[in-house]
């Protein structure tokens, strides 16, 4: 079970690792601020690679947390592997607006 987390979502959410973490192991990039040339194709290959069984975007309310979805899916698309993509909302004020 893979979660990719917009690195703000574990500062926002206090019960991050109990909410999303727990039992998962953790991909944590920002749209906005990282340089993400390659993370689709890296994401890809994790995919492709690692015969998971669920994965998780986690992602705030703010518009630039878009990009990390739209990675993910594109990443999932190229892995070729069929799996689906779970969402998380979290919002400015820290609860979980979406998911879950």
């Amino acid at each position: 079970d893979l979660l990719v987390a917009a690195d703000c979502t574990a500062f926002a959410l206090g019960g991050f690792h109990g909410a999303l973490l727990k039992g998962k192991k953790l991909v944590i990039a920002c749209p906005k601020l990282d340089d993400t040339e390659g993370y689709v194709e890296k994401l890809a290959e994790l995919i492709k690679r690692n015969n998971l069984r669920s994965l998780t975007v986690a992602i705030m309310t703010v518009p630039c947390c878009s990009g990390l979805e739209r990675i993910v899916r594109l990443a999932v698309e190229r892995s070729g592997v069929p799996l689906e993509v779970k969402k998380v909302v979290v919002g400015i004020d820290g609860t979980i607006v979406r998911g879950v």
